[in-house]
């Protein structure tokens, strides 16, 4: 789903709400898996905002993608406390088993990494969420999957 009538039906259920158009927003994601820039013009107008307004919502929330995650969607935490317990050693491997960077999709859309800053799980880093389901303690053999 992606047609301009059905984004707008999203977005208006969050007008007059507060963080109205970032909820939008992510549940656009949900439904169409990322953000297109009709997406961003539609949410502008709903909300009465500037198309640059929106696009700096977009641009500062990590969630609020702008292209299609792979299938599998891998996010690595990259906040102190995770690096402090070798997030970044678990990044630059599991990047290297994948063949992919961060913030890239594989070729064939199987698998994208991406950093996020902080899940809230930090006593048990370091951590990542694969799919939207968070790994504590996550290794590179379990993120690769």
């Amino acid at each position: 789903m992606d047609a301009t009538s059905d984004v707008r039906d999203i977005a208006e259920r969050f007008t007059g709400l507060i963080g109205g158009p970032i909820t939008a927003l992510r549940k656009i994601v949900e439904a169409c898996g990322h953000i297109q820039s009709a997406h961003v013009a539609t949410v502008a107008d709903v909300f009465n905002l500037s198309v640059a307004e929106v696009r700096g919502i977009v641009s500062f929330y990590s969630d609020l993608r702008t292209e299609p995650a792979g299938r599998r969607h891998i996010r690595i935490c990259q906040a102190e406390a995770c690096q402090a317990v070798g997030a970044r050693e678990l990044t630059a491997a599991i990047a290297d088993k994948l063949g992919i960077g961060l913030g890239e999709t594989a070729a064939d859309g199987s698998v994208s990494l991406e950093a996020v800053y902080c899940l809230g799980l930090c006593t048990n880093g370091p951590t990542a969420m694969v799919n939207g389901d968070p790994v504590v303690g996550a290794t590179p053999e379990g993120l690769a999957g």
